[in-house]
């Protein structure tokens, strides 16, 4: 689920981008660019540039070894498949961490009994104070499926290809790009005789895109011990560029549960040369009309508000002063109703149900005795899903139609904005990219941070990697990663975890 963040969060960055270019617009998803788009941005875009001669670049030698790691495990199918092999990954990762002179006693592949190819790295790097709970950074070595013939004619997705200033791979954005900053930040610390007050630990997860062994829930399950945490630094967040200008840099401390319906029309049934008004197909398509048409209740909590005040100043215009009249007052129906015109907006304003799947009847010629469709619901992280169950059942119930819930929801409470968190994020941004505004942000999907925020460990979506809001790949075809963008984000991080982490040289 990790690409899916990006694109729900690319899909902000395109809702914000798009309205920059005229204030007053408040059309969903105008494209026109117009020659006034810098000109409005200025305040928050044209400071955006780093100073000249400011430096967000690792040294040269730390982004060769970011750049010779990266190579390595993009070039290892980490897919969920018979060829996918993520134990592979986790172990040439431990390689680089020992032969730099890390204890094997801190390094460790684990690996479940029952799915050998679903290994997992977790590295502990040491602190002065063993009291002090550890800082968790999480990156995912899975990938999802790519198929050469479905990439362009000179780019094979399991092979590093780097082009006109882009890497090419299957999981350079999703999330093998992160899994290299960390280990090659790992040993420039170490390198560097870096000694932080409180231990940071890194782990690198398999089956995040889907599969049988989650990394993560089977490290909190079986070596909790080795990755509790006082909170998590992951994906889900990650910075907005638009026309090479930088916008924000996102945090993501937020995300919906995830929960399925199953929507049931039945009938006795009949030849279809007889037919009645009384339809399994009918009644289930009026039920689903009628989802169509509702709108879930405006929720709110800390990190939604934060999100719409903070992207208000950079969409300016009736969208912004709509974002700041409903952080005033989330039953103000007009505000509402204009940020709703807006998907990203939307779904960041409530709980949003779609229908997704649809199977109905067993002949040609005979009346439908059972239709069913499948509703796929993104819960806000404080909306309870017997609530959201309850709710379809009423919109439905009218058609005759019943509703089940598929499963359960995990729960995903927000992680609250802290100033030890947020304050060396907002720090650190303003010193390589002066200008650029830190956003909070609710992702409307899921990621691994969904485990550790029921454990009870916070976390946080925050990586300094900026991506093109017009040019989102990760899933796709051609996956590609700006250069410039990884090493600044590995530079970024860099910094960050040992502002968190404190401490300084060894003496």
């Amino acid at each position: 689920m990790g690409a899916l963040m990006r694109l729900l969060l690319v899909g902000t960055a395109r809702d914000l981008a798009n309205h920059l270019h005229d204030p007053t617009n408040g059309r969903p998803m105008k494209r026109t660019t117009t020659s006034n788009l810098l000109s409005l941005l200025a305040g928050a875009l044209l400071t955006a540039t780093p100073l000249a001669g400011q430096d967000t670049m690792p040294p040269d030698e730390y982004q060769q070894l970011a750049r010779d790691i990266f190579e390595e495990i993009i070039e290892i199918n980490t897919t969920n498949s018979e060829r996918g092999n993520n134990t592979e990954v986790a172990e040439v990762l431990a390689r680089y961490l020992l032969e730099a002179g890390f204890p094997e006693d801190d390094v460790h592949v684990l690996v479940p009994d029952d799915a050998p190819t679903k290994g997992n790295l977790v590295a502990r790097y040491r602190g002065r104070d063993a009291s002090l709970e550890p800082i968790l950074v999480l990156a995912h070595i899975d990938v999802v499926e790519a198929l050469p013939e479905d990439w362009s004619s000179n780019l094979d997705p399991f092979a590093f290809t780097e082009r006109e200033g882009y890497w090419y791979g299957r999981g350079v954005t999703d999330d093998k790009d992160e899994a290299a900053i960390y280990t090659a930040n790992f040993i420039r610390m170490h390198d560097e005789g870096f000694v932080p007050e409180r231990d940071i630990v890194m782990a690198l997860t398999a089956d995040e895109e889907g599969g049988p062994r989650n990394g993560v829930a089977f490290l909190l399950e079986e070596h909790r011990d080795l990755i509790d945490a006082a909170y998590a630094l992951n994906e889900g967040g990650g910075g907005m560029e638009k026309d090479g200008r930088k916008i924000s840099n996102n945090v993501q401390a937020a995300e919906k549960k995830f929960l399925n319906f199953t929507f049931r029309g039945t009938n006795p049934g009949g030849h279809s040369s007889l037919p009645v008004k009384k339809n399994a197909i009918y009644d289930l398509s009026a039920a689903l009309l009628a989802v169509q048409e509702y709108d879930f209740p405006v929720m709110m909590h800390e990190v939604t508000e934060a999100f719409f005040l903070g992207s208000a100043d950079i969409v300016g215009g009736p969208m912004g002063d709509a974002m700041r009249r409903i952080v005033e007052n989330p039953d103000d129906a007009a505000a509402a109703e204009v940020l709703s015109t807006e998907p990203g907006y939307n779904s960041r304003l409530r709980t949003t149900c779609v229908a997704t799947l649809l199977e109905g009847g067993h002949a040609s010629n005979a009346l439908p005795q059972l239709a069913e469709a499948n509703v796929n619901c993104r819960i806000f992280p404080t909306h309870e899903p017997d609530d959201v169950h309850e709710r379809l059942q009423t919109i439905a119930a009218p058609f005759d139609v019943e509703v089940e819930p598929a499963g359960s929801a995990t729960p995903s409470p927000p992680s609250p904005l802290t100033a030890e968190v947020l304050e060396p994020i907002e720090r650190i941004t303003e010193q390589m990219w002066p200008g650029v505004r830190v956003l909070p942000v609710m992702s409307t999907g899921a990621t691994d941070g969904l485990y550790l925020r029921n454990a009870g460990i916070p976390v946080y979506g925050v990586s300094g990697i900026f991506g093109d809001v017009d040019d989102v790949r990760a899933h796709g075809q051609d996956e590609r990663i700006l250069i410039r963008h990884f090493y600044e984000g590995q530079e970024f991080l860099y910094r960050l975890v040992k502002a968190l982490s404190g401490g300084g040289v060894a003496q």
